[in-house]
């Protein structure tokens, strides 16, 4: 088993637009695929996807975004009978598999097709609505923030956000709600921008981490990506091999203490 910080994933579909992040660490870990069955649980633009088959792996890959599964029909099609793409979460893989496969390999977070998109709502980038649904249904950010308690809000930006500023944040939008609801990405973030102000010297803006929060918890990441684990030990054979990139510390934690808990296992990843 594999994992390290990395970054977000690459994203589109057919030819990847993007490099995967630590492409050659992932595919190093994993080793030898020539006739292989692997899982790509995030496909996102393909990239990882396009670089098995390229070695002769044959892939299950696994998005819960509609448009990065619509978007990689062509690569399907390019390699049938190699590829099966399905639109799915990856925390069911081992269902999705259907039997025992060789290896599995895992980029967690946001891909940089929805951070580029402005209508999914996941960037404050440029302006767009409060969504950040990866599978494009259930509860919005918006919803989050307009509906929850401030209490509420506080424990998800600064538990899943590791935001310091969380119960001011929280109480700040609580009050500014009341008035007029929070709609857009830019809204939102300029609002947290006055409230906590903005060092010249920060590397991040100060809206970063509640977002984070936010999108964390809308896609129910964490839970999302523990459940994966689980199911990626089900699925695996004997020796196969597991590949997770992560890109902060909440996910890293959850990989360690699962591959380390592991480690002592006969015969596993």
């Amino acid at each position: 088993m594999m994992a390290g910080p990395g970054g977000v994933s690459p994203a589109g579909g057919g030819p990847a637009r993007h490099i995967p992040v630590l492409l050659d660490e992932v595919l190093a870990a994993l080793g030898a695929v020539e006739g292989k069955t692997v899982i790509d649980g995030t496909f996102g633009a393909g990239g990882y996807t396009a670089a098995l088959l390229e070695r002769g792996a044959s892939v299950i890959a696994i998005d819960r975004d509609p448009e990065a599964v619509a978007a990689g029909r062509s690569l399907e099609a390019r390699w049938a009978g190699k590829l099966r793409l399905v639109h799915g979460q990856f925390s069911e893989l081992d269902i999705v598999a259907g039997e025992p496969v060789d290896a599995v390999v895992l980029d967690i977070g946001v891909s940089s097709m929805q951070l580029d998109e402005a209508e999914r709502g996941f960037s404050f980038r440029q302006e767009g609505p409060l969504d950040m649904r990866m599978a494009k249904e259930g509860m919005s950010a918006a919803d989050v923030v307009n509906r929850f308690q401030a209490g509420d809000l506080a424990r998800i930006f600064g538990i899943l956000g590791e935001e310091k500023h969380a119960g001011r944040i929280a109480r700040m939008i609580e009050k500014r709600r009341k008035e007029k609801p929070f709609e857009t990405t830019l809204d939102l973030a300029n609002a947290i921008e006055r409230l906590v102000g903005r060092n010249p010297r920060d590397k991040i803006h100060p809206a970063t981490r509640v977002f984070q929060g936010l999108r964390i918890f809308v896609n129910d990441e964490l839970g999302e990506l523990a459940r994966a684990l689980f199911a990626a030990e089900r699925v695996l054979k004997p020796g196969g091999r597991l590949a997770v990139v992560t890109f902060h510390s909440l996910e890293d934690r959850i990989v360690k203490r699962f591959l380390s808990a592991r480690s002592g296992l006969s015969g596993g990843s």
